[in-house]
């Protein structure tokens, strides 16, 4: 029989499969063997698979029946492949694959999390806050209780409406359904009717399901059966569960039906004030069937968690029955929520317990009683007879910031600190506990700072070398006393040498006993390149001379490698060593040519006494497209102190110069910067090229601006107006000026333009044309403004020299224009206008002095 129906099967499904052959092959393939498997989707193949199993076939058999029709052996195990069948493989094709994983159904109706907060809503946990309010209602909840959907069907799960169950049949016999519970509370399956399983537990399901579907597949019922029969959860329904009473969202809630009671509270955000954390009640069908302590789940961490919700449960939150609020130095200062049977030893177990520095002998409690609050205390034997009621605040206090037995010493001994104060201590004892007295320590007097009965202080002075040597009586001490040992070098000045001029590191360093020069040059980094080891002076401080002499100056020598010299006087204590140049020492210069010669670029002074026509010699000269009127040299202007006069600079630079060298992050070009103004006259500048000047700048606008006091300015570079054309006729001329360290010869290209600038209507760019006037050239620019000062005109040209206009008796005598040249026509000062008083002195005085001359005239 059964090899009849599998027979009969395998032909419907060739039927089928022709209508699962995509279009396009089916058109021009009716067979089996022309199907290409690489060309099917995974759907056509999912298909195909569902067509077999609706024809009750085997994954095997499913293979053969394409051999059937002709299908290659190699398509064959592709298929085979792309389905997963094992070749020995004889199970029915099964559906379970395409169970997606369990969801829950009518998910947007779910009000997880309704209740929305603010920020200003929210408060910091604080002695007012109700214990185990935050864990439904704060700012950023992540605790929603969420049930899980992937745990295994739970056997006392009821169904309801909504669900879907999976019902497999497997053994001699295999089957599966898939049915949602409709809201009559039936299943509809294939071929046996519906099943009312609405109401029931997954388990009691089953049971109800076996029995029906028994009657057609007779191996599910009997003593000993051979097919048996699964039922699992699919997609999970909702129900609706009411949440009444004191709580800040009361409604009915649309929630998942593997929901608990704190999935419910945390939709409705939980207590309010007046609402009970521990007698929560649950009530389904009229009858109360749970009652839920929050803080079963808050200290214990064991909550009623797998109670599940079933639809139109009731959660109803009471008033809560008392509160006590408790303070100090407890774990949890907060306020709780207690039971009749509550004594002190359960509220601090709630609050978490004391902390560290809580004074635990005794706590003071605040009662009310009748109209008033009364205030008691008690004591830690107490704790557990004391019984708690509504209203009640406890406070825990700290224990004091005092010692009972703490004495300590500080200053020059070896060890400093607190120490332990024992039976019969004494300050003698406390140094040996110490480790001893430093080498520095003032040992002719020593201090004792001492807090009397009255918490006020007293000092002690002691001589504390006398007490060492058993010469004077030791002294007692007592709590809290704090000795101080004095250091020599506490109570004398500190003594200092300084090193100025031709050495790496100039400075102020620590004096040293028989301290010689070649010590303090080698702590100051050795000589400079341009040192005079035999031209020294020491600066020696005179303390008692009279008001004309200021200082011993005492001229030294040392060998140049800093070898050992008998002679070298020893230095004392705020010496000053100066140490000189050489006068034969001289640095290059570098100056620089730009633009139109055969050869620009940076070039060295060669003798004090070269000149601008020296310099372009060594250039090459200009060549055709050099503009020898418009050639401009530009000159670094000197670096000067706004501060002072030139020793108070120098000093300046010298402060900057130290700075620098201390600081090791400081450039190479710094270094070098500071070095040239140090080593060079006063008025002198660092040498620089084209490429350094303006780091050199920047670098030391950065280090003025972070040394207080130091005031410096370094000005723009400024042309100076030369006549190169005169120049190379007549080299050596009064006109070939001498060359200085930065100066920059810069030879233009011919210039073809006229700029135009200043108060006229149209400042703009004209050509040059010869022999036009500066009338023309205003004219082209529309003329003057009603504002400009025509007599103040001035002409700069291209090499740096201005030329203003002339006037005499009325006619003005404007410049020539050359190419390259800018007109700046200025403007007049603002028109004051006179007041009626002004206009009235001018008159009168203007009558006055024409009365005087009628008089005379008569």
């Amino acid at each position: 029989m059964i090899s009849f129906i599998r027979f009969s099967h395998f032909f419907i499904f060739m039927a089928f499969l022709a209508l699962a052959i995509p279009q396009a092959v089916a058109q021009e393939l009716n067979q089996a063997s022309k199907i290409k498997v690489d060309e099917l989707s995974d759907q056509q193949v999912q298909d195909l698979l569902d067509r077999a199993y609706d024809a009750g076939l085997s994954k095997s058999e499913f293979l053969k029946a394409l051999e059937a029709q002709g299908m290659p052996d190699s398509e064959v195990e592709k298929m085979r492949a792309r389905i997963g069948e094992e070749k020995n493989d004889t199970g029915r094709i099964s559906k379970l694959s395409k169970r997606d994983d369990r969801e829950q159904v009518n998910k947007e109706e779910i009000s997880q999390g309704m209740l929305q907060f603010s920020s200003e809503s929210v408060k910091k946990p604080n002695e007012n806050e109700i214990f185990g309010s935050s864990l439904f209602y704060q700012k950023d909840r992540r605790l929603s209780f969420e049930p899980s959907l992937n745990q295994a069907t739970p056997k006392s799960y009821i169904l309801g409406s909504g669900d879907l169950i999976y019902i497999d049949i497997y053994g001699q016999s295999e089957q599966y359904y898939e049915a949602t519970v409709n809201p009559d509370g039936f299943v509809l399956l294939d071929n046996i009717g519906p099943v009312n399983v609405a109401g029931k537990s997954i388990e009691e399901a089953t049971g109800i399901l076996k029995n029906r579907i028994g009657k057609y597949y007779p191996g599910l019922l009997g003593n000993n059966p051979n097919t048996f029969l699964q039922v699992t959860l699919g997609n999970v329904g909702t129900i609706k569960v009411h949440i009444l009473s004191e709580v800040r969202l009361p409604g009915t809630f649309t929630l998942s039906a593997f929901s608990t009671v704190f999935n419910a509270l945390y939709a409705a955000g939980g207590p309010n004030e007046n609402g009970s954390m521990r007698k929560i009640k649950l009530v389904r069908n009229n009858t109360q069937i749970a009652e839920i302590d929050v803080y079963d789940l808050l200290l214990n961490g064991t909550a009623q968690l797998d109670l599940k919700l079933q639809d139109q449960d009731v959660i109803l939150v009471p008033p809560y029955s008392s509160h006590v609020k408790i303070k100090g130095e407890i774990k949890r200062p907060m306020i709780f929520e207690v039971g009749e049977d509550d004594n002190l030893s359960d509220l601090l177990h709630y609050a978490g317990g004391f902390t560290d520095h809580a004074f635990k002998d005794r706590v003071a409690i605040s009662r009310i009683t009748g109209n008033q609050r009364s205030v008691s205390d008690v004591y830690q034997n107490q704790f557990d007879m004391f019984i708690l009621k509504g209203g009640d605040e406890i406070t825990v206090q700290r224990i004091l910031d005092r010692y009972s037995n703490r004495v300590q010493i500080k200053g020059a001994v070896y060890r400093e600190g607190t120490f332990a104060l024992t039976d019969g201590l004494t300050l003698s004892q406390l140094v040996k506990n110490a480790e001893g007295l430093r080498g520095d320590a003032y040992t002719t007097q020593a201090s004792i700072l001492r807090t009397k009965d009255d918490l006020g202080t007293e000092m002690i002075q002691v001589n504390l070398q006398g007490i060492l040597d058993g010469t004077s009586a030791d002294i007692p001490l007592r709590r809290e006393d704090v000795v101080r040992i004095a250091s020599i070098y506490d109570i004398n000045n500190e003594e200092y040498v300084q090193i100025l001029g031709e050495v790496k590191k100039p400075g102020v360093y620590p004096y040293s006993a028989e301290m010689k020069v070649e010590d303090l040059i080698v702590m100051a980094g050795g000589f400079q390149e341009s040192a005079n080891s035999q031209d020294i002076e020491i600066a020696r401080r005179l303390e008692d001379s009279d008001l004309g002499t200021l200082a011993d100056i005492i001229p030294t020598q040392v060998n140049p490698d800093l070898g050992y010299n008998p002679d070298s006087p020893s230095l004392v204590p705020f010496d000053q060593v100066i140490v000189r140049k050489r006068a034969s020492f001289t640095m290059q210069k570098l100056v620089a040519v730009e633009g139109q010669v055969n050869s620009p670029g940076i070039f060295a002074i060669q003798s004090s006494g070269e000149r601008i026509s020296n310099l372009i010699k060594r250039a090459g000269g200009i060549n055709q497209f050099a503009y020898a009127k418009g050639a401009t040299l530009i000159r670094r202007t000197e670096f000067f102190n706004t501060e002072s006069e030139q020793l108070r600079r120098q000093r300046n630079l010298e402060g900057l110069r130290m700075k620098l060298a201390e600081d090791p992050s400081n450039s190479e070009a710094q270094a070098e910067l500071l070095q040239r103004l140090l080593t060079e006259s006063p008025n002198a500048v660092s040498p620089v090229d084209n490429q350094l000047a303006q780091t050199k700048k920047e670098s030391l606008d950065q280090i003025a601006s972070e040394t207080p006091g130091f005031a410096v300015k370094l000005k723009e570079t400024e042309a100076v107006a030369i006549n190169l054309d005169e120049i190379l006729k007549n080299p050596g001329s009064e006109n070939d000026i001498l060359l200085e360290e930065g100066d920059i010869l810069s030879v233009p290209k011919l210039f073809q333009t006229v700029r135009m600038r200043g108060d006229v209507v149209y400042p703009t760019t004209l050509r040059h044309e010869s022999g036009r006037s500066l009338k023309h050239y205003i004219n082209g620019a529309g003329g003057f403004e009603r504002r400009a000062n025509r007599k103040q005109t001035y002409v700069v040209y291209a090499n740096g020299a201005v030329k203003r206009t002339k006037g005499f008796l009325g006619i003005r005598n404007y410049p020539p224009i050359e190419p390259g040249a800018e007109v700046i026509v200025p403007t007049k000062g603002p028109k004051t206008p006179l007041r009626l008083g002004e206009v009235v002195g001018i008159t009168t005085g203007l009558a006055t002095l024409g009365l005087v001359i009628s008089q005379i005239n008569w």
